[in-house]
């Protein structure tokens, strides 16, 4: 073994072994979505609540009852500012849990919300987000059927946080499993990325930089549906590519199936203007965060079918073949650049994005 293939074997290792928590204080990071927040949620709350189901760590947890298993899952925003371009905290709450659910194949019947109010918050505000859920639950065919309301002092909170967390009916149709995915599929994106993470950035006033830009969020499950229908079964797997962005995900994907992933970078749609912002910032769209974006790993006899059936939503008319899985590099995923080479893509390390969702 060559001194280079003794390094690449010890950073596997280090890359499949369990993650330990060894900070003595939570950061910004750990909310990230990265290699940060693994630690956090792997190193301290796995071990102490450890069980079947929640070892599969996905974006929902698909729990086997009486007559059929459902999916659950549950969410928190603290997003700042609490209104931005394209929506605000209450319409990505409800479609947050919505996608979490929708990506794990199953249709979301109902939701509960919690409110944490700031003291002094205008009446007005409140009223508008509340309205902003309905209308998000009513758009998706969703129940909003409890909830719960504190109120903290002035200064503790930043007006308004929320969490929200749903059940779903898994869809007969799927067979989703990320383990399942295997050399020669294929990774599809639903559209161009990086758009909610700099929309945010933008309505914050951090840059100086003036561009027609939403946020991306919405209802997954009418991709999901799609999907299904058009491919069943040989849709592999789904992720929606929130905090840590695409790079993340593919990431935890190539970890689960023992597999490589090869992006081709230049497939990837990102709009001009979150281009030029990342590059004013010097981040990687690939890690910068999405609310109504999913990554799809298809069965590549079925690649052009599931294509057609993400661009026949509106939410998916821009999407795109951006790579493939292959059988060396397991575990790993590398990016084919424009100039022909490549480059290691890893988890997202630190937290260039706070308070995004």
């Amino acid at each position: 073994m060559t001194d280079q293939e003794a390094v690449e074997a010890r950073i596997d290792r280090r890359r499949r072994s369990r993650p330990r928590f060894a900070d003595d204080r939570v950061t910004m990071a750990h909310g990230a979505g990265g290699k940060a927040s693994r630690a956090l949620v792997e190193g301290v709350i796995v071990p102490a609540f450890d069980n079947p189901v929640l070892a599969g760590l996905g974006d929902a947890a698909v729990v086997p009852i009486e007559g059929g298993p459902v999916a659950m899952t549950t969410d928190s925003f603290v997003v700042r500012p609490i209104r931005f371009p394209g929506g605000s905290i209450g319409e990505l709450a409800v479609n947050g849990t919505i996608n979490d659910l929708a990506v794990t194949g199953a249709r979301a019947v109902a939701l509960s919300v919690g409110l944490i109010l700031e003291e002094g918050l205008e009446a007005s505000v409140l009223r508008a987000e509340v309205d902003a859920m309905a209308a998000a639950a009513a758009a998706a065919d969703v129940l909003l059927a409890c909830g719960d309301t504190k109120v903290v002092e002035r200064g503790r909170a930043e007006k308004l946080y929320v969490n929200t967390s749903g059940i779903g009916v898994v869809d007969r149709r799927a067979r989703l499993d990320p383990a399942g995915v295997r050399s020669g599929d294929r990774v599809l994106v639903s559209g161009p990325i990086g758009d909610h993470g700099i929309t945010i950035l933008l309505a914050r006033g951090e840059l100086e930089l003036e561009a027609e830009l939403e946020s991306d969020t919405a209802s997954l499950w009418p991709l999901v549906d799609a999907l299904l229908d058009a491919c069943g079964d040989e849709v592999r797997a789904l992720r929606d590519a929130t905090r840590g962005g695409v790079a993340t995900v593919l990431n935890e994907i190539a970890l689960a199936a023992d597999v490589g992933v090869v992006v081709d970078e230049g497939a990837v749609p990102v709009r001009p203007v979150v281009t030029g912002a990342c590059e004013l910032l010097g981040l990687d769209p690939l890690y910068v965060a999405n609310e109504g974006r999913l990554v799809a790993f298809v069965g590549a006899d079925a690649t052009d079918d599931a294509l057609a059936a993400l661009r026949s939503t509106a939410a998916g008319r821009d999407a795109a073949i951006v790579g493939e899985v292959v059988e060396d590099r397991r575990g790993r995923v590398l990016g084919r650049t424009s100039f022909g080479g490549h480059r290691m893509i890893d988890m997202l390390v630190g937290d260039p994005l706070p308070r995004i969702c």
